[in-house]
């Protein structure tokens, strides 16, 4: 069996959220269709901007809130509130414009 580790590095997103992107577009030894992105800071002016209504489509993501909470919102209506230890799986199908916005400013 052969592990291999992965750096992260630093990047942003959204609206300028800080975030560590595990893997990515770039190192495809992975399936190239699959992004890992960390959020962790006790500074809330690194992630409070959030990610605005930005569309998606043809895939799936998945929200995973190891602390705090995370509200998403859709264009079609739907919205929730995922919080610590909670997850949240949206399948983006023929398109949707959502936004995840954090709802705490600290930690």
């Amino acid at each position: 069996m052969t592990i291999t580790r992965l750096q992260s590095h630093p990047s942003s997103d959204g609206a300028g959220v800080r975030i560590r992107r595990i893997h990515g577009f770039r190192e495809n030894e992975l399936d190239p269709f699959l992004m890992l992105d960390e959020i962790r800071s006790e500074d809330g002016s690194d992630y409070a901007a959030g990610f605005p209504s930005h569309p998606h489509r043809g895939f799936e993501t998945i929200t995973y809130m190891r602390q705090g909470q995370l509200e998403h919102q859709d264009h079609m209506g739907n919205r929730g509130v995922i919080s610590s230890g909670g997850a949240q799986w949206m399948t983006a199908g023929r398109g949707v414009i959502h936004s995840e916005m954090p709802l705490q400013q600290d930690g």
